[in-house]
């Protein structure tokens, strides 16, 4: 099973989030600061790492994770509630592989995610 980390502050957000990931066959963790999420980071990393646009520390977390050993295996997506070119530019060169807009919709993610989680079933 893969590892998903959701670094977000807020409880309502990560808890529609973890139900909506563990449907989707994700083993979820929640940390509710870029501290405590590097610190997971750092004690084993997860496989695809969401990071909220809106938590302190957010682009320091992403290009902290990028430096860790493994940490370029590491997907890495900023969470956006709006698309705003200078947020999304500034979360590319910290290191995101790409953006996710929230609220989180079931069909994008399983655009975004079945094959990654198919491929992990076969290896």
């Amino acid at each position: 099973m893969l590892r998903l980390l959701i670094a977000d502050k807020g409880k309502s957000d990560c808890d529609a989030a973890s139900g909506l990931f563990s449907e989707l066959g994700f083993a979820v963790s929640i940390s509710p600061s870029a501290l405590d999420a590097m610190a997971r980071c750092q004690a084993t990393l997860p496989e695809l790492l969401i990071v909220d646009a809106a938590l302190d520390g957010a682009l320091e977390l992403i290009a902290a994770v990028r430096l860790l050993p493994s940490g370029k295996s590491v997907r890495i997506l900023y969470g956006v509630a709006e698309a705003d070119l200078r947020k999304l530019m500034a979360a590319k060169r910290a290191g995101a592989d790409d953006f996710l807009l929230k609220p989180f919709e079931i069909k994008v993610l399983h655009a975004l995610f079945d094959e990654m989680l198919a491929n992990a079933k076969a290896a």
